[in-house]
């Protein structure tokens, strides 16, 4: 039972892991090797988080086929990789340079977690700064219990 549910999950995960098909793969061992390392870091423009390595979707075929006719033409791995960049945009980068307009978003997020922190900072100093209201007057109270007793 156990080896079955062991069998069953890893076969799972060998499905979704890699979506690599048999007739995408190089001859030559070495550009295969090459081209994987290279599209892991690549991003399924459909499917967001995933790698085009990872991806079932039809434009993410389409690119590892591109990046493996680039390493067959003679790219280096910074060509290739810069071909897709000029054609697609810095977002086909799964881990983007850090530079130029990039650099708002790397930063945006440390300061947006200062910036949440002070404002729950704040928030609960002046709460337990704030004045606790004295206990209610004689006609309150008789107004109070007349108004629960009716």
């Amino acid at each position: 039972m156990m080896r079955a549910l062991a069998t069953g999950l890893v076969l799972l995960w060998a499905t979704t892991v890699v979506a690599v098909q048999p007739d995408e793969i190089l001859d030559d061992p070495v550009l295969e090797q090459r081209a994987r390392a290279l599209s892991e870091g690549l991003r399924c423009p459909v499917c967001r988080n995933e790698s085009i390595d990872e991806s079932n979707a039809a434009i993410s075929r389409d690119l590892r086929l591109l990046l493996r006719e680039r390493l067959v033409a003679g790219d280096t791995d910074a060509e290739a990789l810069q071909f897709l960049v000029d054609r697609y945009g810095d977002y086909i980068l799964l881990n983007p340079k850090v530079e130029g307009a990039n650099i708002l978003l790397w930063l945006a997020a440390p300061f947006m977690l200062v910036l949440a922190g002070g404002v729950a900072f704040v928030t609960v100093r002046g709460r337990a700064a704030a004045p606790v209201p004295d206990a209610l007057s004689a006609d309150e109270q008789a107004r109070l219990d007349d108004i629960l007793n009716s």
